[in-house]
């Protein structure tokens, strides 16, 4: 067989070098992603007589667009054909390399019983984490070649929160570290200046996206995963927002705010300075935890006196089993209530004008009135991966599910703090036993009222 030249650079060497189990290539726009999946997946299947790989896009239009037409022109076409009827590519010496898509979950069932030797996944964060982890089961057979899953992407889409969870938060760039279930991992960034054949070829591509918006142009042109198009909180900046943990004093007030149910109960911690100043100072991420060991857990982590515990209103609805509501449970485990507000929208804007700060990051002229200390790593990792939601722009996604709960927790405290004041109520309020509670619950109106004349309102707002 004749030679082939190519051209590669050093990220892309490095792409094709790489040995570990899962490997990510990119981050940066025009970092020569597609490029390198192609010519790593050539020079595997040149190296491997009869290997079998997969070339995955979310729809088979994308893979029309970017990857077959790019391997039209760089393939050796005397030695690799490919069908459009099949999307399949043959190398002359027996090698194949499927072109497939996969645009909902339930796409990935088409490919059960597959053996490939590589999977490669193009766009990795247009993918949700359900389908990479169904795909990757079909890395498999007999024949002694290496197996990888090998991928490529730049930040943002759906799968940008489980993709960073999985490749870049756990180790630096270029670390290949243990997913603890006997493969490794590695995270190799790319970026436009690493790619001198696009600078010489389109000089002023470059140019083309520092001229985009802030959050597309961070993404886009510097591969920096803590800003991407579609991010809820686009004002988000670690190094403006993030302080270190210093002591709480102890004439601030300091609230608490939780999101309750038994897939977590996620609790943060608010100091409030005397000029109004908001700081994020614990929290807490726990699953499968019922409420009498919840209220034990904040219990035990709180050190300062409490203003005020605050909960969404749906802990005021009685349960259907037991005839009384989640409040009246924390109550009776010693965690007094509050209700905050569920108003969606009206807490996201609170805690986007806690998070409003002006200047530039070496450069900030009015500071945001939330900081929150390193030690809250949840709230850290999760805030600046929300999204915006499709079908309503001004509210934050509920997916990802696992990365709302502390945000929610967050923005009970935000909507409570920063809402108007209400009327005071001044009817006395003492703790009701157990049978006042009953005594409440089956009584009409008029008696309800004559019973809170009697007896007080219940401390915690448990009715």
């Amino acid at each position: 067989m004749a030679d082939i030249n190519l051209s590669l650079t050093r990220k892309q060497l490095a792409f094709h070098r790489a040995t570990a189990t899962e490997v990510l290539f990119g981050g940066a726009a025009g970092g020569g992603k597609s490029y390198g999946q192609l010519i790593d997946a050539m020079l595997y299947a040149l190296k491997y007589p009869g290997s079998k790989q997969i070339i995955l896009r979310r729809t088979y239009r994308d893979l029309e667009l970017s990857i077959i037409r790019l391997a039209m022109q760089i393939y050796p076409l005397d030695k690799f054909r490919y069908s459009a009827s099949s999307h399949t590519g043959r190398w002359f010496n027996g090698s194949i390399i499927d072109f497939g898509y996969c645009d909902t979950d339930n796409d990935v069932h088409q490919y059960q019983g597959a053996e490939y030797d590589v999977i490669r996944f193009d766009e990795l964060t247009h993918f949700s984490e359900y389908q990479y982890t169904y795909l990757i089961s079909r890395l498999r057979g007999s024949a002694p070649r290496p197996r990888q899953i090998k991928s490529s992407t730049n930040p943002g889409g759906v799968g940008h929160s489980w993709v960073k969870s999985r490749f870049i938060d756990p180790a630096p760039p270029e670390t290949v570290f243990s997913s603890g279930n006997g493969t490794t991992r590695v995270f190799l960034p790319s970026k436009i200046d690493d790619n001198k054949f696009l600078i010489e070829g389109d000089p002023l591509y470059k140019q083309r996206l520092l001229e985009l918006p802030e959050a597309q142009r961070k993404a886009l042109l510097l591969g920096e995963w803590d800003i991407f198009e579609g991010q809820y909180f686009s004002e988000w900046r670690a190094a403006v927002h993030v302080c270190e943990p210093f002591p709480i004093p102890r004439d601030w007030r300091v609230y608490r705010a939780f999101d309750y149910g038994l897939d977590c109960f996620a609790m943060v911690w608010a100091a409030v300075s005397p000029s109004r100043e908001v700081y994020i100072f614990r929290e807490c991420a726990r699953a499968n935890m019922i409420i009498k060991d919840t209220a034990a857990l904040a219990a035990e982590l709180t050190d300062e006196d409490i203003y005020a515990t605050l909960a969404p209103p749906d802990m005021w609805g009685r349960t259907a089993d037991q005839g009384r509501s989640k409040a009246d449970q924390f109550a009776e485990a010693g965690m007094r209530i509050i209700k905050s507000s569920n108003d969606r929208e009206a807490g996201w804007l609170a805690v986007h004008d806690l998070l409003r700060y002006e200047g530039s990051e070496g450069a900030i002229t009015k500071p945001p009135r939330m900081h929150i200390f390193s030690t809250c790593r949840e709230l850290i990792r999760c805030l600046p991966l929300l999204i915006h939601d499709q079908k309503k722009p001004t509210d934050a996604s509920t997916e990802p599910h696992e990365i709302t709960h502390i945000c929610d927790a967050l923005r009970y405290f935000a909507v409570y703090w920063s809402r108007p004041g209400e009327a005071q109520d001044n009817t006395p309020k003492r703790v009701w036993t157990q049978d006042m509670y009953e005594d409440y619950y089956n009584s009409g109106a008029e008696d309800r009222a004559r019973l809170i004349k009697r007896w007080g309102k219940p401390i915690g707002g448990g009715i």
